[in-house]
């Protein structure tokens, strides 16, 4: 029996309910799971995760400058040399256009040369080396950081104090930080501020940053650095200078350990998702101490007689 055509098109609007239902959830789904995603270096927050972000735009939009036309070319010619097109001639004798050879070697010729010179000029310009400016009444705080296995640990030489994953820094004030590894290589890395740096056993690096406003900010090591290295990230806190004052008084009155010489050889242990914790007390020479190798560096990711792959103590 054949069914008319308005019970054809019931149906067939029917059966396509459930599957825009479907395509709907779907994209709810990921617009929930994106939700929870770390603010990353499109979300700058400083004076260096802006031009960071900057030199990104600006590197996108040259090689836009290739990519566009290229594809606008593409469907242009498709369209042009279309079957049912009699204007199109077809030469199957062409070889060789002068003016064709200048446009295809031209334009990436002069994109290569803006992306040298945006890279140039970032490079020196962005050097981890170089300071930021300072308000009158601000001076910059130094941090020292030593990456270990698998955890970070920051070091305030002035406020004679340190803490173990968690990083807490005035708002609006420079940060100069001194960096180095006390096993593997990693890569200190906040994405909101800019400028990820290696951290090496037996040298020292150095590095300005400056979070704009107070809030939390997440750091990473972005080099894979063995078996805890999923569970080697930080939270950065930017405060108030009121709300700073007060954590490094709360620290140092805290009743936490001190990190000596046997506090450190205990903290050097491989471990895996390490809450975050301060230390009371901090020997100021200790950084020194790690970076020249005056004090043994660890043993790097643990391998066993079972070989790679066995976890230390806190990885279950």
């Amino acid at each position: 029996m054949r069914q008319s055509g308005a019970e054809a098109r019931q149906r067939a609007r029917l059966g396509r309910v459930p599957l825009n239902a479907a395509r709907i959830g779907f994209a709810v789904l990921c617009a929930c799971a994106l939700g929870g995603c770390a603010r990353g270096v499109l979300q700058p927050a400083g004076p260096v995760g802006d031009a960071d972000s900057q030199i990104l735009l600006d590197a996108v939009a040259i090689m836009a400058a290739i990519v566009v036309p290229t594809i606008g070319a593409l469907v242009g010619i498709a369209w042009w040399f279309r079957a049912n097109n009699t204007r199109a001639r077809y030469r199957p004798e062409f070889v060789y256009s002068g003016r064709l050879e200048l446009i295809v070697w031209s334009i990436p010729i002069l994109v290569i040369m803006f992306l040298s010179g945006l890279t140039w000029i970032g490079s020196h310009e962005l050097d981890p080396y170089t300071p930021i400016a300072a308000k009158a009444d601000a001076s910059p705080l130094e941090v020292q950081v030593v990456s270990l296995d698998w955890k970070w640990l920051f070091i305030y030489p002035q406020q004679r104090i340190a803490a173990v994953n968690e990083l807490v820094v005035p708002a609006g004030v420079p940060v100069h930080f001194f960096l180095t590894s006390a096993t593997v290589m990693n890569q200190f890395f906040v994405p909101q501020l800019g400028s990820m740096i290696a951290t090496m056993n037996g040298m020292q690096t150095q590095l300005y940053l400056e979070a704009a406003h107070p809030g939390n900010y997440y750091g990473l090591s972005a080099q894979y650095s063995g078996d805890g290295f999923s569970g080697m990230h930080f939270t950065m806190r930017a405060v108030n200078q009121g709300d700073f004052q007060k954590w490094v008084a709360a620290t140092q009155h805290g009743g936490g350990p001190a990190l000596d010489r046997n506090g450190y050889f205990e903290l050097l242990r491989e471990s895996c998702d390490v809450r975050p914790y301060t230390y009371s007390s901090a020997d100021p020479t200790l950084f020194k101490q790690i970076f020249s190798r005056q004090l043994p560096p660890g043993p790097g990711p643990y391998v066993g007689p079972a070989g790679p792959g066995v976890r230390p103590v806190g990885c279950d």
